[in-house]
């Protein structure tokens, strides 16, 4: 489904963690980021969220979000680098600034 999307020139949007997170968690990538990443041999653009202050599974308050790209991430990395540039930059609201 990836590569059909990317075929057709949309942008696909993931959430590498699998699921929206709690303001100031950071879990790992799931395993599916990477292969994703190599299958499709493009740049990724990690974008950072901070969303997970206002949700909760049961309560969803009203606020502003904010997101923040961060860095593109250039395709051809080995998974360990991809991952970790993923994994900092799109939990760059959880670092004080100056540390992205």
């Amino acid at each position: 489904a990836a590569k059909k999307i990317s075929a057709e020139g949309r942008p696909l949007v993931i959430f590498p963690e699998g699921t929206r997170i709690a303001a100031g968690e950071a879990p790992g990538l799931q395993a599916g980021f990477a292969g994703i990443y190599k299958l499709l041999g493009l740049p990724v653009v990690a974008i950072a969220v901070d969303s997970g202050r206002l949700y909760k599974p049961w309560l969803k308050r009203p606020g502003v979000i904010t997101y923040r790209i961060v860095d593109v991430v250039p395709p051809g990395l080995p998974r360990d680098e991809a991952e970790e540039r993923v994994r900092l930059a799109i939990n760059a609201f959880n670092r004080p600034t100056g540390e992205e």
